[in-house]
């Protein structure tokens, strides 16, 4: 979903380097996979179709926080009566 993040902080000798993929546009997505000691983040549309893509050696990467845009839950809203779903009508 537009404004889904990935920050990546990658260990680069002496120091550490930080990357972030975010999806750009609505539609999009950020996928992350770990294959063959590659750590691998994309970019992708709703059909699938990767747009970039950032490989990191998998040894070398320290932190992979994802960072989703908060969504609207629909079984978190209110009832027609008033009362949250969970709440006993009887107390």
């Amino acid at each position: 979903m537009k404004g889904d993040r990935v920050e990546i902080v990658v260990d680069a000798g002496d120091t550490t380097r930080t990357y972030e993929v975010v999806a750009s546009r609505a539609g999009r997505r950020v996928e992350t996979a770990v294959r063959r000691g590659v750590v691998e983040v994309s970019e992708v549309t709703r059909n699938g179709s990767v747009v970039r893509t950032a490989r990191f050696m998998a040894n070398r990467v320290l932190a992979l926080v994802e960072q989703p845009v908060p969504r609207e839950d629909n079984s978190e809203k209110q009832t027609g009566t008033g009362r949250p779903l969970r709440e006993d009508p009887e107390t």
